[in-house]
């Protein structure tokens, strides 16, 4: 699924406009029904409704949304706000067609002095301020109105987006000037903001309205966001001949674990070997022996000379991806080994963890990475391999875009909606995954997964995709099971069997 920017989505409305045909305000009139009948299969007609209503087509669309649940039998009172003298068309039509109908308990239309309306919890808010044309932020009297609405405990609506939150970028924006909603109702796809953590809380629940935007366009245009979906990855789960053997299901190397972080080595290690391929060696000191032999009986285990660090880069060319950094530390033997290791490496390479975190100390190393590497940074580690605190997630993202394309790698920057930044520019967003699997260990098991599915012969850009999906889908299923309070990240491993499964 495409997800357009700020721009696309007018042209998108415009072309629906030009080429279906219809009216601009009869596409209006079409997206207000939606919202009304929305907003009546959740509250009763005894729910006091408050529509506060902008100069611009969201306002429109609020005005309608005002005469069409009025006609409905409910007390709705409307506030236009018009304080320059000036409506968009379509706004100043549907202003016209709310007092036109009579059935408004009250109709304002605000241009200098505006005496707020009492709200409180029993109230129903319909939020028409602002829509997606908003490029800054919200000051003086809007502002204000916004802190009135989101500390009245009224229950919030937003019509298509939040007022005063903007539809790509939020940088530099007043967040106490956002519309705190209860529930958002947008039209037809989710905007980039919604993607971004530090905007949920503006959103509540969200709802998308199928208001029949043009198909030809979504089709058609060129989008540099979107979202996996899994119908695209069926179409790339390669076959398991049955003649295949180990041999020829991929060999993975997996270099992970420091004394006292065995765990993560572990935790690697078997789900690499639940994502399909034939052979795992894992790399680890001697203090881990005895743990990996016992806890993962499936794995090739070589041991480091050092006691409790790895610091021997591994020889040999038979290992068709190598997995490094979980629980590996930060010894200054680790990162010389570590740097060595990918320098010599001639397949593909996943770097998560302490190996983000050598990187990140060791600043001219960047440069020695080989091209279509894969990074799988959280956010801190994501900001301290860009050399400093993210103003917001609109900035972190635009940070790890810009590091694919200076590597010209894949960033795998995680969340809850993972972002997979390619050497292109290009992201797509992960949907699947919960927060029940913000816990030790989760993001060991996508590293292992990723090195396994890229042994396996699943090319960078197929892996990260697959990865990130069947990751997430899996911990959806251990929360379906377990619930998500008690999810632990070897839950993820022992279920993608069953992800897996769903896939095929």
């Amino acid at each position: 699924m495409k997800i357009f920017t700020q721009t696309q989505i007018k042209e998108l409305d415009q072309y629906t406009i030009a080429n279906e045909p219809v009216k601009s305000i009869d596409l209006m009139e079409r997206a207000a029904k939606a919202v009304a009948l929305a907003i009546a299969e959740e509250w009763s007609t005894d729910t006091p409704i408050v529509v506060f209503a902008g100069p611009g087509n969201n306002g429109g669309d609020a005005l309608a949304v005002a005469r069409i649940l009025a006609a409905k039998s409910y007390a709705v009172s409307a506030y236009l706000f018009n304080v320059e003298g000036r409506l968009s068309e379509d706004c100043d039509k549907n202003a016209h067609r709310a007092v036109d109908c009579g059935y408004l308990k009250q109709y304002v239309e605000v241009k200098k002095n505006f005496d707020p309306p009492i709200l409180d919890s029993d109230t129903l808010i319909v939020d028409g301020l602002f829509g997606i044309g908003l490029d800054r932020p919200l000051t003086g009297g809007f502002a204000s109105l916004v802190q009135y609405i989101n500390q009245s405990g009224a229950h919030v609506v937003s019509i298509d987006i939040p007022s005063g939150l903007m539809p790509d970028s939020n940088e530099g924006n007043i967040r106490a000037n956002i519309v705190k909603a209860n529930v958002t109702y947008t039209f037809q796809q989710k905007k980039l903001a919604f993607f971004m953590a530090d905007n949920q809380p503006y959103l509540g629940k969200l709802r998308i309205l199928d208001i029949g935007l043009s198909k030809a366009y979504m089709q058609k245009a060129d989008a540099d966001y979107r979202v996996v979906e899994k119908d695209d990855l069926k179409k790339l789960l390669r076959p398991r001949s049955d003649f295949a053997n180990k041999g020829t299901m991929g060999h993975a190397l997996i270099i992970a674990g420091s004394y006292g972080m065995a765990g993560a080595a572990i935790l690697a290690t078997r789900a690499c070997l639940r994502a399909g391929v034939g052979k795992v060696t894992v790399q680890t000191p001697q203090r881990n022996y005895a743990i990996m032999q016992i806890a993962v009986p499936e794995a090739i285990v070589e041991i480091d000379h050092d006691e409790f660090h790895y610091s021997d880069v591994v020889t040999g060319n038979h290992y068709d991806a190598i997995g490094m950094g979980p629980g590996l530390g930060q010894s200054e033997d680790t990162a010389i080994a570590m740097i060595a290791q990918i320098r010599r490496a001639s397949v593909p390479v996943v770097l998560d963890a302490d190996a983000l975190n050598i990187l990140a100390n060791h600043g001219t190393w960047m440069q020695q990475l080989p091209k279509n590497m894969i990074l799988t940074p959280h956010p801190g580690e994501l900001d301290r391999l860009c050399g400093g605190r993210s103003h917001d997630d609109s900035d972190r993202l635009a940070k790890a875009m810009e590091l694919a394309q200076k590597l010209q790698s894949y960033v795998i920057l995680k969340g809850h909606y993972s972002a997979l930044c390619l050497p292109s520019g290009k992201v797509i967003f992960n949907c699947t995954g919960n927060s029940g699997m913000a816990t030790a260990g989760s993001g060991d098991v996508l590293t292992g997964m990723i090195t396994g599915l890229l042994a396996r012969g699943y090319n960078a850009m197929e892996s990260c995709l697959l990865g990130m999906y069947l990751h997430g889908r899996a911990g959806d299923l251990a929360a379906e099971e377990k619930g998500r309070e008690s999810l632990i990240a070897s839950d993820i491993i022992d279920h993608l069997p069953g992800a897996f499964k769903e896939m095929e």
